[in-house]
């Protein structure tokens, strides 16, 4: 499965390569402050750090080498980051005695990956000091990750500038996870992307894995639901329920800290096979679950699930996170570099 991808995708890759190149090349920012509008250039740091792509690489390959599933988690970092005012890094910064940060809010508790952008971001200020920002290290971290895990690769713009403010009440931003098909769309189209940019990233779900609080609802009669939820294919919830005992129990330790793979089977390699339990109702998560009730969204997950369109995947994801890794940018002189992820200068 992931081998027929990996050879579909390269028959596709100069298509997709030309498809996101010429995507980037209009891309402009999100911002209104001064500075705004200055788009974000693949070739930044040509001149200023020419071996970031390379280092950043590097330590992403090694790290993803030695554990496979943090490719799931630097994708989710960046996802995280950027439905939260903007891909400005703002997931990376610390709670404070008086502020509480978006990595320390309820959605953000299974986040990770921190240390390892820390050890990127180290390495890059030794190389050229004060001159990567940790919103483009995430942007090619991602990317370097879906790549790592035999998916597609694609030019990552660059340019964006760190913020300086995180809230854990700005969340709220974030897609909601039990909320349904037309709240998601509402919830991308808040972020400049439409329903097809939903379902195909959506499809990052065929990597990494969901703790038991996240989906123990769908197994067990629940308040306004006399049942499980039907959506879900019988056999499946009653292989999930062997590993998240009971709904009112998931928050307890021991069923807190039981995972379930999002794509089982395939959960470290990048391909089409999370549509394919989707389309057979075994979509983990109840956002899978929902790609089902809605036309196009439906459509295109029983066109994945097919397996013949890998191809088409693969180039629709690269062109989706370019989209998405431009969301409400900072450039210019707004922001800041910062020389540590976790703090503001």
């Amino acid at each position: 499965m992931a081998a027929a991808a990996t050879t579909c995708c390269r028959r596709s890759a100069p298509a997709a390569l030309l498809a996101v190149a010429a995507l980037l090349c209009t891309t402009t920012t999100g911002g209104s402050a001064a500075g705004a509008g200055q788009p974000l250039d693949v070739g930044y740091y040509n001149k200023t750090c020419p071996a970031a792509e390379e280092i950043v690489r590097n330590e992403t390959a090694a790290a993803v080498r030695e554990s496979p599933d943090l490719a799931a988690a630097l994708l989710r970092l960046h996802y995280h980051d950027c439905f939260v005012q903007g891909c400005d890094a703002s997931v990376l910064l610390d709670s404070t005695p008086t502020n509480t940060a978006e990595k320390d809010a309820m959605p953000n508790g299974s986040l990770r990956g921190f240390d390892l952008v820390a050890r990127v971001k180290d390495r890059l200020e030794r190389a050229c000091p004060a001159t990567v920002s940790c919103a483009d290290i995430l942007a090619l971290m991602a990317r370097d990750a879906v790549a790592l895990s035999k998916g597609p690769s694609w030019p990552v713009a660059l340019g964006r500038r760190d913020g300086r403010t995180s809230s854990a009440g700005s969340c709220g931003e974030l897609p909601p996870l039990h909320g349904d098909v037309n709240l998601l769309v509402q919830a991308f189209a808040a972020k400049g992307l439409d329903v097809k940019d939903l379902v195909v990233l959506s499809g990052a779900h065929t990597l990494g894995k969901a703790h038991c609080p996240s989906y123990a609802d769908r197994l067990y009669p629940s308040a306004g639901c006399s049942t499980a939820d039907p959506a879900l294919d019988a056999r499946y919830a009653d292989r999930l329920r062997l590993r998240c005992a009971s709904a009112n129990n998931a928050d307890d330790d021991s069923s807190s800290n039981s995972t379930s793979e999002l794509d089982p089977g395939s959960c470290v390699t990048f391909d089409t096979s999370y549509y394919r339990h989707v389309a057979r109702r075994r979509g983990l998560l109840r956002s899978d679950a929902y790609l089902l009730d809605h036309r196009f969204t439906r459509a295109y997950v029983l066109q994945a699930a097919s397996g013949r369109y890998d191809g088409h995947f693969f180039h629709d994801f690269a062109v989706s996170m370019a989209k998405m890794a431009s969301i409400g940018v900072l450039t210019g002189d707004q922001g800041e570099i910062r020389t540590k992820c976790n703090v503001v200068n």
